[in-house]
């Protein structure tokens, strides 16, 4: 079942399942298994003189994994535009069904070095990095799960992005750079939990090596998840939100914008053991404000649908209760809770001293703002304006 979530309106597309291969049972982890504490940032390690900080970008070899993934595939444009030798992994069939051969991941993925491998494969990965023949000073991990389904999860966030840890350090890699996400502050779903595990793992690892550093990046919400509306009011259709349209908020950011902050991450000492909200720049927008600088935009009068949240809640409880009876829905069940949690929680820092979100406490990065992208949709489409920014990337 594939998610897509679009300010706020969950749609939830027929389901089809997804094979891993590789996987055995001695790799599949212990999901009961107690956090450590995460913290906003912790101080920075004094930095060892063998550090690969001192070489020249051409110098410095960055595995990039979860590298056809979205927000992978810009940054490994923006790493091979600061000259970085980037060594992108990648699926023999990647995308959507694994729509994508061979021949489109080398395409789209120029400038970088291509290894096809299978990150959910701890053997498989470690064999192709051994092949690769180069030691490894930088791996970044753009790896997520494409549903958000319970098994999903643990296999992508949790269980792959630990094996591109293992595998890179032990050809080297003493800098890991996580791309995670801003709502693991407040972990309700399976995703988030998974995350949460390997960022604190991640943590451990830089505790116990002085000479190893990670940098976590947490984003709010990207451009492409607030433009599923777009051509829909342009048609004259109205625009949906839960609630009052008040419900959340978040300083959404541009893929190239976060590409280039997580590009930051390689090389920039302040960044190193710390944990990293990001958001984009301006200030943080409700879906309410959302629609209204949409209807501006097009040039529509404002027409909201507002759908109760308590629609939502009925329908998790009834999902709930029919996993107790058909386990197989178990991933059905997450689905909507996911939508719920979209509907309801800012995307924001979590402030620990009022337990409120906080868009002040919310760093901004980057130029391109929510209101550009949105007359570029208008203008061009939301294919063509994803696949534009891409080229020119």
């Amino acid at each position: 079942m594939s998610l897509y979530l679009s300010s706020n309106v969950l749609t939830l597309h027929s389901p089809k399942t997804r094979s891993f291969r590789n996987c055995s049972a001695s790799q599949f982890i212990n999901q009961n298994q107690r956090f450590l504490p995460i913290t906003a940032s912790i101080t920075p390690t004094v930095e060892p003189p063998s550090s690969f900080r001192g070489k020249n970008a051409s110098e410095i070899n960055v595995v990039v994994v979860g590298s056809t993934g979205y927000i992978g595939k810009f940054v490994v444009k923006e790493l091979v535009s600061r000259g970085f030798n980037v060594i992108a992994i990648a699926r023999e069939r990647s995308g959507i069904r694994g729509r994508n051969r061979k021949e489109d991941t080398l395409t789209e993925l120029n400038g970088a070095n291509v290894w096809f491998s299978d990150v959910t494969s701890l053997d498989v990965l470690e064999k192709s990095l051994e092949n690769l023949g180069l030691p490894i000073d930088v791996v970044v991990s753009c790896l997520a799960s494409r549903t958000g389904g319970v098994k999903d999860s643990w296999k992508i966030d949790y269980e792959a992005t630990k094996n591109s840890l293992v595998a890179g350090r032990k050809r080297g890699a003493s800098h890991f750079v996580l791309l995670s996400a801003v709502c693991v502050q407040k972990p309700l779903l399976e995703f988030q939990r998974a995350k949460l595990k390997f960022e604190a793992e991640l943590m451990k690892e830089a505790e116990e090596d002085d000479g190893f550093t990670y940098s976590i990046v947490r984003p709010t919400a990207f451009f492409k998840s607030l433009g599923g509306q777009v051509e829909l009011v342009k048609d004259g259709k109205p625009y949906v939100m839960f609630g009052d349209g008040k419900l959340c908020a978040c300083k959404p950011i541009s893929e190239q914008d976060l590409a280039s902050f997580i590009a930051d991450c390689v090389l920039e000492k302040d960044k190193i053991n710390q944990v990293l909200p990001i958001g984009g720049p301006g200030k943080a927008l409700t879906p309410l404000e959302q629609g209204e600088m949409l209807f501006r935009l097009a040039g529509r009068k404002p027409n909201f649908l507002k759908v109760p949240i308590g629609i939502m809640d009925f329908a998790i409880g009834f999902l709930d209760f029919l996993v107790k009876i058909f386990p197989s829905m178990e991933d059905a069940a997450e689905f909507g809770k996911i939508g719920r949690y979209y509907a309801a929680e800012s995307m924001l820092v979590l402030d620990p001293e009022t337990g409120e979100y906080s868009a002040e406490k919310t760093p901004s990065y980057g130029k391109d703002t929510l209101e550009e992208f949105f007359e570029r949709v208008l203008r061009e489409g939301m294919a063509v304006q994803l696949l534009f920014k891409l080229q020119i990337m």
